[in-house]
């Protein structure tokens, strides 16, 4: 059977143009939170940087930006570093990436700056490749423009290459060709409980990109999971109604376990780090209590991934982006920032 070039028809097929760094700034007096971010790992595996501009508009008060770094090294603490203006102090383009927080600046193929907090500073200037064309979570982009659900994500360089270098608290590390993405995302709040991974590094070298999140935006409601898989030259999409409703998602303190499959494939896996792999980050909702995101850039899990008349790919990582998000404030892990 001859597998179609793209069964993503619901992304692949839409003619309308979508800006999916475009900033979605609320107007005054509105609660808002959004986030273009971006992560890097090294070919060993050994290294990662996330990088993060972020709003923050509250019910009251004054809306801010904030400027996000945290250097990840095996078999040591994350180091982070975070800085908060106000909100007139950023900058924020009419289209595209083109945002700046304090320092940090992200643009169309590069990010630059430099962030500090309590001693500790991280300095960038990187240059990445747009990659593959954008990831798109949802199965209809009417989501993104609706109130729900109340959060939006979205991938626009789900596989980048970058180049440049680093430092930090002095400590130059030189980027050669580090698989990463840039991604971003907006709403009224954070969702409550989540996982939410990226990986697009393996072990065996597999050239297979990986996106996919476990949500529970209410309490009262059941988790959600939607899966997205790009492998030779195809892109697979678990979001339709049948997919969503036979989809797992398992989100354990540390860990994710996911399951999925279409008409056509299946995947299913299990991410997971050490506490110590964990940098603890406060991220405040425009109102109530704050979300908890304990967040690891290079987490280790296997996959397993079939297409209907093929042998199945099994792969392993230790470069996965694994973020665990609660409202739990006894998590466990230490907060950096």
């Amino acid at each position: 059977m001859q597998t179609p070039r793209s069964v993503w028809p619901a992304l692949d097929a839409r003619d309308e143009p979508f800006d999916g760094n475009l900033a979605r700034l609320p107007s005054a007096g509105r609660p808002h939170v959004e986030s273009w971010f971006a992560k890097l790992v090294d070919p060993q595996s050994s290294r990662a940087l996330w990088l993060k501009c972020t709003v923050l508009a509250r019910d009251r008060g004054e809306a801010v930006a904030e400027a996000w770094a945290i250097s990840f090294v095996r078999d040591s603490a994350p180091i982070a570093a975070k800085e908060t203006q106000p909100i007139a102090a950023a900058r924020f383009g009419a289209s595209g990436l083109d945002v700046q927080a304090s320092r940090l600046k992200m643009e169309p193929g590069r990010i630059s700056g430099k962030v500090d907090r309590n001693g500790h500073n991280i300095e960038i200037d990187l240059a990445f490749t747009p990659g593959a064309p954008a990831l798109e979570l949802f199965p209809l982009r009417a989501l993104y423009s609706e109130r729900f659900p109340a959060s939006k994500a979205v991938s626009p360089h789900p596989d980048s290459r970058f180049n440049g270098h680093y430092a930090v608290d002095g400590v130059r590390v030189e980027v050669r060709d580090w698989r990463g993405m840039q991604g971003h995302n907006w709403g009224r709040r954070h969702t409550p409980r989540y996982a939410w991974a990226h990986i697009n590094q393996w072990g065996c070298g597999e050239e297979l990109l990986f996106e996919g999140l476990t949500a529970q935006p209410i309490s009262a409601l059941p988790s959600v999971t939607v899966l997205c898989v790009a492998s030779r030259g195809v892109r697979y999409r678990f979001n339709s109604l049948r997919s969503i409703l036979s989809a797992r998602g398992t989100i354990g303190a540390r860990s994710w376990k996911f399951s999925a499959a279409s008409e056509l494939a299946g995947v299913e896996g299990e991410l997971s780090a050490d506490t110590r792999e964990f940098a603890g980050l406060l991220y405040e909702n425009p109102s109530g209590a704050p979300l908890f995101c304990l967040n690891s850039k290079l987490a280790q899990g296997r996959l397993r991934f079939t297409v209907r008349g093929r042998p199945p790919i099994e792969l392993q990582t230790r470069a996965a982006a694994l973020e665990l998000g609660t409202m739990d404030p006894h998590h466990g892990v230490q907060m950096l920032a």
